[in-house]
């Protein structure tokens, strides 16, 4: 945790004159400008060429250049026209989040007071230096480390660096850190730090201490490609040996080996992953959810343990007074954030004078208040005491009045010594505290310590407040002044839970995912939090920073409980909190909105900063930022993550049954020494991987989450499994592959050949050709159909549930219809239009996919039938034999 007061520090110059102008400007021109160092960005000419240059590119332009090895020009042009475009496409759309992201600077003030040559000045932020006099108010950002000459009534909030939510109180010879700001008060103080020296540029840097965690989708992509690449390669080599024991020359051997490579290589998949990411981008953003880097789409939808802060993110982050008691009576009330009306419940008559005279007493006490602006009540300085002025205002009593008519003539501040401050105002002394600060100074009231038991054991933050006389002269002391006090009453504030909290917990229970509240709050305030919202059951654990284990293992096995929380902890801590959980193998979403949140949320697989609280540092550090702070959305991201993760399983799936149908003309004519003519040529692959099935395979990467993502564990492991392996090797692509040659088959027959007999040339041949090439490509617009799910038939699904398949087919279909009728186009690819028998295999095809994949998922429905309820039965088997053994 900071220290926020230093001891004897001594002062570098008179602070009455402040620095000289000339000396200013000598020791600006030393020490650089007072700004964070920005964040070392990769330029935009690197962050292309990374585009172009990544592992599944360069399999795609060694492919680019066999094509051109092999005499296929066209070929070589296609594949590095798509690498291109894929790449300018992926580094517009990480240009555009950036862009977004941007926007949200803005951490440190542009302007600020000093004191220079003797008087007062404005100048930029930028601009102030070591030993500058800073001359702040309430409401300012401090610009720089300073150390407090001058203190009045000084209040600070430090969140953003503690991660405390109460403000704190600073006096001489205290330290002020940049960033935080003054939320009361005035002070004069001497700069010690400025840009890249402050303790806010140390914490910054933190978050390039380390890589950045490789995405699940990357690893798992990674495995594919190169999978793929090894397949690739392997069969072309087989068909070179093949081609030369048939008895063709060694260079077109090679040729052959070369267009055969070529055409297993699914040229497509990386536009499509690309497309299907920046789909999920947008649907994230329509849930109020800026994604900074792509693939944190998917890596949200892997998550198996959060890290949420407390404040801003599961409450409202405003105060609210909730309940008051008097020696006389008690009241409730419930409001609407500080609006100056509420339903007011009293326990009787006699409570409502006291209870008034205790919301005035409590303005007389404060600073803060709630002021109207926008149509909406908000709270100027801190929100405890905004609250009690909207308590006051809920009362009937104009605060801004009072405060005109009786302003305080003497202020004692907070002390976090004896957790209490105290006023003088018309001869009344005005005391406000911490109940047992308090408490003690009115008698000791066992009738008010059991109220305040009950209020705090209900996560109620309650505040007791006295009055007295303070005599005939003016007290010199709080000490003085804290006499003879009576107890006017004690008031419950809380911060209200966000209302969807709690549901979105359950959901996350129920989709497997752990949570766990890392804060820099008081482990009561922090547990009597999660236990209002649900995130803590009985018996869940709560630790403070200070004590965790030292030895990251026991750490780590610590950490891993649902419902956990954290409290007291310091950057380092939530550093090390990540890196514990990964290393039990957790994929870990690190929310947070403060810099102390930064490096954890770089070193977590997906850090979530917050949009409207959070500061520019986190946001940086962070892979999604939540427009609306709410923690419900990073629920509703997950959701959309999952749907991602299991998109690219679709089109994975996909694009692999092409890869069977497009091989099996190859491996027919290998089996026959190279008699039996190919089915398929390189460039009708070429047409069928790029024209007829990109649109459709990007329409999947954008099918709509299955209503139950979240109500299983996370969608995890490779995503090549065996359900991908099964569909796309064993059913889908051997059926279509089949369908393939059989069209090819009957227009051979068509056209006069009989089994042992010559096989056609000539047009009889291409038109062969083109009913093969259009089965297939009728068979796949049936399979991106089938390939929705691997459980449920489209019709259970709903034809028109994902609306962009239809018109991606569509177009598909037309392109393939130029590509095989027009006469000067279709001789480039190899093909005529198919004869009348040609034409009915083709057309019957979609149909024979979707009729023999529906058979086939019911069958499997069946057995996971049939298998559960064996496990029902061996379990009521085991249940009774222990029963009997006991």
């Amino acid at each position: 945790m900071l220290s926020l007061r230093t001891e004897g520090a001594p002062m570098a110059v008179a602070t009455a004159t402040g620095l000289s102008s000339a000396e200013a400007a000598a020791r600006r021109a030393d020490q650089g400008p007072n700004r964070l160092p920005e964040p070392r960005r990769p330029s935009a000419v690197r962050r292309l060429v990374g585009e172009l240059t990544h592992f599944f590119a360069v399999m795609l332009w060694v492919a680019a250049g066999l094509a051109f090895l092999a005499g296929l020009p066209q070929l070589g042009v296609a594949i590095a026209a798509v690498v291109v475009l894929n790449a300018l496409f992926a580094f517009a759309q990480q240009a555009r989040a950036d862009h977004a992201a941007e926007r949200l600077r803005a951490l440190l003030p542009t302007r600020v007071s000093v004191r220079r040559d003797g008087r007062r000045q404005i100048i930029e932020a930028e601009d102030v230096v070591v030993d500058d006099v800073l001359l702040l108010e309430s409401g300012d950002r401090v610009p720089a480390d300073a150390t407090v000459v001058m203190a009045n009534r000084l209040l600070v909030d430090t969140s953003m660096l503690t991660g405390e939510s109460a403000a704190v109180t600073l006096e001489e010879r205290g330290t002020l850190y940049a960033g935080t700001f003054l939320v009361e008060g005035e002070a004069h103080a001497v700069a010690v730090a400025t840009g890249e020296r402050t303790h806010l540029a140390s914490i910054a840097r933190l978050t390039t201490a380390s890589p950045k965690p490789v995405t699940p989708l990357t690893r798992g992509l990674e495995g594919v490609v190169r999978l793929v690449a090894a397949i690739a390669l392997g069969v072309g080599g087989l068909f070179f040996l093949i081609s030369l024991l048939v008895g063709n020359p060694v260079q077109d051997g090679f040729i052959f080996a070369i267009g055969v490579t070529v055409a297993l290589v699914p040229e497509a998949l990386l536009p499509t992953v690309t497309l299907s990411l920046a789909w999920g981008a947008e649907q994230m953003a329509r849930r109020q959810i800026l994604v900074r880097n792509l693939e944190a789409v998917e890596t949200l939808g892997s998550t198996t343990f959060i890290c949420t802060d407390k404040t801003g993110t599961l409450t409202q982050n405003q105060m609210a007074v909730v309940e008051a008691w008097t020696p006389a009576g008690t009241l409730s009330l419930t409001g609407v954030g500080y609006e100056p009306v509420a339903d007011l419940v009293w326990s009787g008559p006699s409570a409502q004078s006291p209870c008034a005279d205790l919301a005035l007493a409590g303005v007389r006490c404060s600073t803060g208040y709630t002021v109207l602006a926008d149509g909406r009540w908000r709270p100027h300085g801190d929100p405890m005491e905004a609250a009690l002025d909207a308590f006051a205002r809920r009362l009937g009593i104009d605060s801004d009045a009072d405060r005109r008519q009786h302003p305080n003539q003497l202020r004692f501040p907070f002390d976090p010594r004896t957790r209490r401050m105290s006023v003088v105002v018309d001869g009344m002394v005005v005391v406000k505290g911490a109940p047992d600060s308090v408490l003690p100074l009115c008698g000791d009231g066992e009738a008010a310590r059991a109220v305040v038991d009950a209020l705090t054991a209900r996560g109620l933050r309650v505040l007791a407040i006295a009055v007295g006389a303070h005599g005939s002269g003016t007290p010199r002391s709080p000490q003085e002044a804290e006499q003879g006090l009576s107890l006017a009453g004690l008031v419950a504030l809380e911060d209200p839970p966000r209302e969807d909290v709690a549901a979105a917990l359950a959901t996350c229970r129920r989709a497997g995912v752990s949570v766990a509240m890392v804060t820099g709050d008081h482990p009561a305030t922090a547990s009597a939090i999660a236990d209002q919202v649900g995130l803590r059951r009985p018996g869940d654990p709560v630790l403070v920073g200070s004590e965790l284990p030292a030895n990251d293992r026991i750490l780590a096995a610590h950490l891993d409980h649902d419902g956990i929380v954290i409290a007291r902890v310091s950057p380092e801590d939530k550093l090390r909190i990540a890196k514990a959980l990964r290393s039990r193998e957790h994929v870990v979403a690190m929310t947070g909105d403060g810099v102390n949140d930064a490096p954890a949320l770089h070193e977590a697989d997906i850090g979530v900063a917050m949009g409207r609280s959070g500061t520019d540092v986190a946001r940086e550090a962070a892979d999604l930022v939540l427009l609306d702070d709410a923690f419900a959305s990073i629920v509703a991201g997950i959701e959309q993550g999952r749907a991602t993760f299991l998109n690219v399983r679709r089109f994975l799936t996909y694009h692999l049954t092409d890869n069977v149908a497009e091989l099996t003309p190859f491996v027919v004519w290998a089996l026959s020494g190279g008699r039996f003519p190919l089915a398929l040529g390189v460039l009708q692959i070429l047409a069928i991987d790029i024209g007829t099935d990109t649109l459709s395979a990007v329409a999947l990467g954008a099918e709509p989450p299955a209503h139950h993502l979240l109500e299983r564990s996370p969608v995890t492991g490779r995503l090549m499994n065996s359900t991908v392996l099964r569909r796309a090797f064993g059913l889908l692509g051997p059926l279509i592959a089949g369908l393939s040659m059989l069209a090819f088959l009957v227009s051979m027959a068509a056209a006069g050949w009989r089994p042992g007999g010559p096989f056609p040339t000539g047009h009889d041949l291409l038109a062969a050709s083109g009913a093969a090439f259009l089965t297939v490509v009728l068979g796949q617009k049936a399979n991106v159909f089938a390939c929705r799910s691997s459980s449920q038939w489209p019709g259970a699904l709903g034809w028109a549930t994902n609306r962009l398949l239809f018109p991606a087919g569509a177009v598909e279909l037309a392109f393939s219809l130029v590509v095989l009728l027009v006469p000067g186009i279709a001789v480039v690819f190899g093909q005529a239009g198919p004869p009348l028998a040609g034409w009915l295999v083709a057309l019957v095809s979609p149909a024979v996919v979707l009729g023999v994949d529906a058979l086939d998922k019911r069958l499997r429905a069946g057995q996971r039938s049939e298998a559960r309820e064996s496990r029902r039965l061996a379990d009521l088997l085991r249940i009774s034999r222990r029963d009997r053994g006991s």
